[in-house]
């Protein structure tokens, strides 16, 4: 198939992609069969959506498309042993990882655990002392005073952590999404689509998904005895941050999930989440943008850098007083966090490119990188090479890693195997994101091994990134209307991105950098239709000075539409992503 409108290398070095002749006829027998806008029939197209379903597609709900909590394995021994600690006061402690995933499954937690007027200890191991999921001491130090232990994000395949905890006469649950292994550790219950002896279970819920299922099924034994639980609707702004921030795919139930969660989030009721959005400077109704790209980063800043439990505690308090000033103090910490960032990713960056960007894994290593960071150096790298890659930092002997996948391409898997054959200390993941540890000299064999697994996989083989279109607009025909009617298809983000559309051979009317690396842009037809564009990072590419430095030519551009809220008015505006000359 050739190239759409002949761009086979963009400015940004990928080749461009049209709908298919099938997917466009589907999307025509969508608009007749269903009245839709053509705009939204092209997106229930893409999705395979059936004509019969269309109305219920675009209108998810929760109770149609939750899966039923009693098809995970050991759910009801699960729900039943949380009940049992309530109902007998008993001290439960919630160890939580670091990440937005693992706080506000925490917080979920909490907040529900406080409706029956109790308190649960809550524990997150320091990213840089103790590393990824439960560690000996720590279980044991829990197990000495509390009885019911709850791993939320993590636990699947900590064997021996959650054995020293048991043999201390304390019960453990394990709520969690990560990839399992063969076996499966010592807990009471292993609740965890993704564990080996699942069958058609929600693989694509987060953690907290997981245990927002286990509430409900919790709520539901409540209500089987007479019983009243606490609002499970009101905790879904929770659920919806960690959705979108864990870059799960917003399909099935994800997608009920994070649209009744904003509509949660939007009543400003949660203190942690307005002091975060204040402080983030949100001016307009929440959306996955913001979720992914103010909110999450921010939250994960106090795992990544500074005080591992600050995420989770601003999620779960209720003092307004207390959030803003934790929410100021994760704020500082994210610019800190970009700060040392860009000086690793600089470093990442020259490494990788002298190693060479062909091969099936693009990886990098250094004493001294932080540890907060490495993953979203890894998401750079991968974005960089269209590559698996994986970024590692030293301190001492010891390295700890964290990887960042391709669609197709399997890296907890992997890395799951590199840990089994002994090349690294420890590691795990899912298919997107891998953690590892090991040693200097584990480091060369282990990427050896790593890279040839992954070739396995397709890694390496193909070809030039695409970026994928959905068809061609005028900027006359990109109005707030067919925005809005687009977005009437949503929530949109991972597994399920926004269209994208391309604007041929337009005039870039005004152009001029903003911030640090950002370029607005307004561009015409030339028959006195004008749109306005921001493309975020654009001087990191060559897209930044080719479109500022025009000198009059003419380009094909590529983005997403999306409604720019200012002053009070509401415009449409591009989120420019690639240019080609015209």
């Amino acid at each position: 198939m050739s190239a759409f409108l002949d761009v086979e290398t963009s400015l940004t070095g990928r080749r461009w992609a049209g709908p298919s002749v099938e997917l466009a006829r589907y999307a025509e027998a969508l608009e007749q069969a269903t009245g839709l806008p053509r705009a939204v029939a092209a997106v229930l197209a893409r999705r395979g959506v059936d004509p019969s379903e269309a109305a219920a597609f675009l209108a998810p709900t929760i109770r149609d498309t939750l899966p039923d909590p009693r098809s995970l394995k050991d759910m009801e021994t699960a729900a039943d042993r949380l009940l049992s600690a309530i109902d007998k006061g008993e001290r439960v402690a919630i160890f939580a990882d670091y990440d937005v995933d693992g706080g506000a499954s925490a917080a979920l937690l909490i907040d529900w655990m406080r409706g029956f007027g109790q308190a649960p200890t809550l524990y997150i191991p320091d990213r840089i002392e103790e590393g990824y999921g439960p560690n000996v001491p720590a279980m044991e130090m829990l197990a000495d005073g509390h009885t019911l232990i709850v791993c939320v994000d993590c636990g699947t395949l900590s064997h021996e952590p959650i054995a020293a905890a048991v043999a201390k006469g304390a019960d453990v649950v394990v709520l969690d999404h990560h990839l399992g292994g063969e076996t499966l550790p010592p807990a009471l219950a292993v609740v965890n689509p993704n564990r080996q002896d699942e069958a058609g279970a929600p693989g694509y819920l987060c953690a907290a998904g997981v245990v927002f299922l286990l509430l409900v099924e919790a709520g539901r034994r409540l209500r089987e005895a007479g019983r009243t639980g606490p609002d499970l609707i009101a905790l879904l702004d929770l659920v919806a941050l960690a959705t979108v921030a864990d870059v799960a795919p917003l399909v099935e139930a994800n997608r009920a999930l994070v649209l009744q969660g904003l509509k949660i989030m939007a009543r400003r009721a949660r203190p942690g989440l307005v002091a975060l959005g204040d402080v983030a400077r949100m001016n307009t109704a929440p959306a996955p943008y913001h979720l992914g790209f103010l909110l999450g980063p921010r939250v994960n800043a106090g795992g990544r850098i500074g005080a591992a439990d600050l995420g989770a505690r601003l999620l779960a308090t209720t003092d307004p007083n207390e959030a803003r000033a934790m929410a100021e103090r994760l704020d500082a910490l994210n610019s800190e966090r970009r700060e040392i960032e860009a000086e690793v990713l600089a470093g990442a960056l020259a490494q990788a490119e002298a190693r060479g960007f062909e091969a099936p894994l693009v990886w990098a290593a250094a004493d001294g990188w932080h540890p907060g960071v490495v993953g979203i150096v890894a998401s750079r790298l991968k974005e960089a090479a269209h590559r698996p890659a994986v970024v590692i930092g030293f301190e001492a002997d010891e390295g700890k890693g964290s990887g960042r996948s391709i669609n197709g391409v399997d890296l907890g898997a992997a890395v799951q195997k590199l840990a089994a054959e002994g090349l690294i200390t420890r590691g795990g993941g899912h298919r997107m994101a891998a953690g590892l540890s090991l040693t200097r000299a584990q480091l060369e064999p282990a990427m050896a091994r790593l890279s040839d697994l992954l070739a396995r996989q397709g890694a390496g083989k193909m070809g030039p990134r695409a970026l994928d279109l959905d068809g061609i607009l005028m900027p006359g025909a990109a109005t707030v209307e067919l925005i809005e009617q687009i977005e009437a298809a949503g929530p949109f983000g991972a597994g399920a991105p926004a269209p994208r559309y391309a604007f041929p051979d337009v005039v870039i009317d005004f152009a001029k950098p903003v911030g640090q690396n950002h370029l607005k842009i307004a561009f015409s037809d030339g028959l006195g239709a004008r749109l306005e564009a921001i493309a975020f990072g654009a001087f990191d590419t060559p897209l930044g000075p080719a479109l500022a430095g025009h000198g009059g030519a003419r380009f094909h551009l590529a983005g997403r539409l999306e409604l720019n809220h200012w002053n009070g008015r509401t415009m449409p505006q591009l989120r420019l992503e690639d240019a080609a000359p015209a």
